[in-house]
């Protein structure tokens, strides 16, 4: 079975981590750790002379890299083999062409929980990747502590 697991380094991502290290997946199976590092592009072309854009963007993919390592050492005590990629782009199309281009068997990725107005505004990457995907799609929520 092939896994796909998109983090974005969120408590949210990191509940959908813990959820793949303890579910029994079938033998034998592979995990790909995915994140997606989106370039910040700056508003007007004067704040991309003054700002070093080139190596602000270099720090995102030396981030990515250290968390998709870092969550592949943490999923390397399952049985399933672990491998990591790294996107750039949108993460609801760039997750989605992962998925495609690996023949992942199924997505896991972790919710934020918006509702009403700030999913409107914010959109949601789950619902995006749940309606849009090539294969099943598992969500993760946040298990809130009973009061």
């Amino acid at each position: 079975m092939k896994i796909l697991l998109a983090i974005d380094g969120s408590r949210h991502s990191q509940d959908a981590v813990d959820e793949v290290a303890q579910q029994p997946w079938p033998k034998p199976s592979v995990v790909q750790v995915l994140t997606v590092v989106e370039r910040i592009v700056p508003g007007a072309p004067e704040l991309a002379v003054a700002g070093n854009w080139d190596r602000l963007w270099e720090e995102q993919l030396k981030e990515a890299e250290h968390l998709t390592v870092r969550v592949a050492d943490a999923l390397k005590a399952t049985d399933a083999k672990v491998e990591t990629a790294i996107r750039q782009g949108e993460p609801r199309a760039e997750i989605i062409d992962e998925a495609t281009d690996w023949a992942a068997d199924v997505i896991v990725v972790g919710s934020h929980g918006h509702t009403g107005l700030k999913r409107f505004l914010l959109g949601s990457v789950a619902q995006s990747i749940v309606s849009h995907a090539p294969c099943s799609v598992y969500v993760v929520r946040h298990r809130h502590a009973a009061a």
